[in-house]
């Protein structure tokens, strides 16, 4: 019995010797303990900066770049919130803002920094990247690879052929309507389908493709507004599909170099090399004013020094609420709703934004020819995403205040093949 009691003590230990190895891999750049480390909330505002270092990536090279004119003056901001004036520098302590870029007219007029970053620091998009894959999917449209948004996954990304996944339609995933059933929840403590998902990728290596392909539908598609990051993922298999690539050299190809981007960037992927597959509904990382620089795109209607780059009409399509459901106030996100792929903030007029997780932002105001590009490290985003909305809508109307012709600005004619509801859809 001794003897049995010391194998079995040898052999518990060796077990611990081996999962230890396995946990902290010394030799390796991307251990799991290293990847665990991304959730210190003391350490967002530095580790957002760094996620290329801590996870494999593909590189997207500046090879034409071509930066905004610049301006830029210190914003003398203050604005109301929960019965107190607040100034911008409160916001940006409070919410750990590492980056700020404002474009007025296509020009930097505001620009500021904190936590070590600077004008080429590469942020973290988490799901600002999804506005990036879903641009990808316009500029498909506009170029005649994608036929229509009411096509079939299975169609482009043949990987997901026999899943639910692979008869949801383009459309639906744009609108996060796709009807499967998936908890996207991200605090530590809560019951969550997309932190394994994000984790599960990098220290299982496991292939983001074939994980998402075993999600099933619970539910028609269509009927409701759910967001949930494995419709992004989906859609940017399409992106690769149509264009016959991986998504960071697409990227580079079809974005990056079009639109001047001033820096590199880079995506993460599963693994490392060739064989890796990118993240698609999170993790570029770029600098500020090429976050900037998409919402630009934008407010131009999707023309890029005079050649259109998405559909006429897709940018109002993004912009404003596809059903009753998607409207702000309508879901679990009490003030604002949803559009394609973009959010649409309580109230809105002609504004909508991108977004991610611990305070990623897009923000454009088409009244005002305003562009707001921040990035933070803020483990309570939640609580302050309405108070962003207000900080937001001070510093529009403080750089540009409305006049009666800008206020009434016409939209631009409307897809028409687009737009129009689908059997099953909300009218």
């Amino acid at each position: 019995m001794k003897r049995f009691l010391t194998a079995v003590v040898g052999a518990l230990v060796l077990l611990g010797l081996v999962g230890a190895g396995w946990y902290y891999r010394p030799w390796s750049d991307y251990a799991p303990a290293k990847i665990r480390s991304l959730d210190d909330p003391d350490q967002y505002p530095l580790t957002y900066q760094r996620m290329d270092e801590f996870l494999p990536s593909t590189g997207i090279d500046a090879v034409a770049p071509s930066p905004f004119p610049r301006d830029v003056q210190s914003l003398d901001i203050t604005y109301e919130w929960q019965g107190e004036t607040k100034t911008l520098a409160e916001y940006l302590a409070e919410a750990k803002v590492t980056g700020l870029t404002v474009l007025s007219d296509g020009e930097v007029i505001a620009q500021t920094y904190a936590y070590e970053a600077d004008a080429q620091s590469r942020f973290t998009s988490w799901s600002v990247g999804k506005s990036f894959v879903a641009t990808l999917i316009g500029k498909a449209l506009h170029e005649g690879l994608i036929e229509s948004l009411d096509d079939r996954v299975d169609r482009y990304a043949p990987q997901f052929a026999g899943t639910d996944y692979g008869a949801t339609s383009l459309r639906h995933l744009l609108m996060m309507s796709s009807g499967m059933a998936f908890n996207e929840e991200y605090s530590a403590d809560a019951p969550s389908d997309v932190r394994p998902l994000f984790f599960n990728a990098f220290i299982m290596r496991r292939n983001p493709d074939d994980m998402i392909a075993l999600i099933e539908r619970d539910r028609e598609p269509g009927e409701d507004f759910h967001y949930i990051s494995p419709n992004s993922h989906v859609l940017s298999a399409v992106v690769r599909g149509v264009y016959e690539g991986r998504l960071a050299e697409i990227m580079q190809r079809e974005l990056w170099e079009p639109l001047g981007m001033r820096d590199p960037a880079t995506w993460l992927q599963h693994k490392p090399g060739p064989e890796g597959v990118a993240i698609g509904y999170c993790c570029l990382q770029a600098s500020s004013e090429d976050y900037a620089r998409l919402g630009q795109l934008y407010l131009q209607d999707g023309v890029w020094n005079g050649e259109r780059l998405l559909p006429e009409g897709w940018v109002d399509l993004v912009s404003t609420p596809p059903t009753p459901s998607h409207e702000p106030g309508a879901s679990r996100y009490a003030h604002r709703g949803y559009g394609l792929h973009f959010w649409i903030p309580e109230n809105y007029d002609r504004e909508f934004y991108a977004a991610g997780v611990f305070g990623q932002y897009i923000w454009m105001d088409r009244n005002r020819d305003l562009v707001i590009a921040q990035n933070a490290g803020d483990a309570d985003w939640g609580e302050r995403n309405v108070e962003m909305t207000a900080v937001f809508r001070a510093i529009a109307e403080t750089v540009a205040p409305l006049t009666p012709a800008s206020s009434t600005a016409p939209m631009s004619p409307p897809m028409e093949d687009e737009v129009q509801p689908q059997d099953g859809e909300p009218q």
